[in-house]
């Protein structure tokens, strides 16, 4: 059902003091008031939210409040808080705990320090991964099969990657699977369930990217057995870019999961002993050591103008929940690709996907460019490839003008 019909307990959210999580207060708004709480549906018709998600008002305002407060030199270590909150939101929205979330500068950072935790060139064993992956992540496995590692890709049969064709390739030797929950081509999601079930009983890992999953769709870490995710927050999370989460499950940091990247944000209580009344005999600093990912993967500083947004874009979708943004841009997804084959675009998705992206094969790119630019409206033209991805503030509307557009 779309959302104008749904009673959802969706609060209007107000930005707090700094380091506390937005409160949410007041009567569930109507879906104008959703809408309206993103300034980019007055100005343009957005559908390329896979790209990057436009700000609501909401995390407009918390960053500038973040702002405003470190102009005024209010926000020295005032902000810890808020990114302690930020964690424990995004690890509710996974269903993971505080502990096995750290912060990363991006999705790509997060699947490189898996790699590079596992072995990076010295890791034993192939990895595989597929086609239909990421093109960072594809940049980094054909650069490791370039330099000799095994490394086994699986190409997509009618825009789908099959099980039974991973099946072929995954064997005892397999230290990685490495995947995306949704990908950014198509929007296809494979079972991660069923591929954890497959890769766990021959031995190997998987790593998951979650960048046009998170926020998006529900998730459940737990549930589906996965070992490690990635994402930024600047898609599905309605962040900012600098600014994302690796996952990793607890009971594989340093058993499995090596740390190979060291910095302050892994300490505490650093102490230098070289001065007088605090020497000592070998002048060796001290420190504590942070538990979880954290303590392992977390090295410089982050953006905390990311944290703020943050701190009001994830109390937002899980106010509304990822299931009913889910079924809203399923409704709007579902037209597409009713729609635009007629039109003559056929589609490059899976008609089971449950993804908020939608693909469409286009002979002339460019003509097809122009006439949406003429329209004011956004979307992905790559290749041949025409990829709409409408959110919680898209409605019909928006679809309506694309079909007038292309049709």
């Amino acid at each position: 059902m779309p959302l104008n019909r749904r009673s959802w307990f969706v609060r209007a959210l107000a930005v707090s003091s700094l380091g506390s999580a937005v409160k949410l207060r007041g009567d569930p708004p109507s879906r104008q008031t959703i809408r309206g709480n993103f300034p980019i549906a007055r100005e343009r018709t957005y559908l390329n939210n896979a790209y990057w998600h436009p700000l609501s008002s909401g995390a407009r305002d918390a960053i500038q409040a973040y702002l405003h407060r470190k102009a005024t030199g209010s926000t020295r270590y005032s902000f810890v808080p808020a990114r302690d909150e930020v964690k424990a939101h995004f690890s509710r929205l996974i269903n993971a705990q505080p502990s096995e979330i750290s912060f990363v500068p991006s999705t790509v950072v997060g699947e490189n320090l898996v790699v590079a935790g596992l072995g990076g060139m010295q890791m034993k064993g192939n990895i595989v991964t597929d086609a239909l992956h990421y093109e960072s992540s594809t940049y980094l496995y054909r650069s490791l099969q370039a330099q000799g590692h095994d490394v086994r890709f699986v190409l997509p049969r009618l825009g789908r990657i099959e099980l039974a064709d991973l099946d072929k390739v995954i064997d005892r030797n397999t230290r990685l699977v490495a995947v995306s929950l949704v990908s950014y081509l198509n929007g296809f999601q494979p079972d991660l369930t069923a591929l954890c079930e497959l890769a766990h009983s021959r031995g190997a890992f998987v790593y998951a990217d979650l960048v046009q999953a998170a926020g998006a769709i529900p998730i459940d870490v737990r549930a589906s057995h996965v070992d490690f995710c990635a994402c930024g927050s600047h898609k599905w999370l309605m962040g900012d870019m600098g600014l994302g989460f690796l996952y990793v499950r607890e009971d594989l940091l340093d058993r499995v999961l090596a740390r190979v990247q060291y910095g302050s944000r892994q300490t505490t209580a650093f102490e230098n002993h070289v001065f007088p009344y605090d020497e000592t005999p070998d002048g060796a600093a001290s420190w504590r050591q942070i538990p979880g990912a954290a303590g392992h993967f977390e090295v410089g500083t982050i953006s905390d103008a990311t944290v703020a947004a943050l701190n009001y874009s994830l109390p937002f979708i899980q106010s509304i929940g990822a299931g009913n943004i889910q079924a809203h841009v399923q409704t709007l997804v579902s037209r597409l690709q009713k729609e635009l084959p007629r039109l003559g675009y056929p589609s490059a998705t899976p008609p089971d996907a449950r993804s908020p992206i939608v693909s469409f094969v286009v002979k002339e790119p460019k003509a097809v460019a122009a006439r949406l630019e003429q329209a004011g409206i956004d979307a992905k033209i790559d290749q041949h490839l025409l990829r709409i991805s409408p959110s919680i503030y898209n409605d019909q509307t928006d679809i309506d003008k694309l079909l007038d557009a292309l049709g």
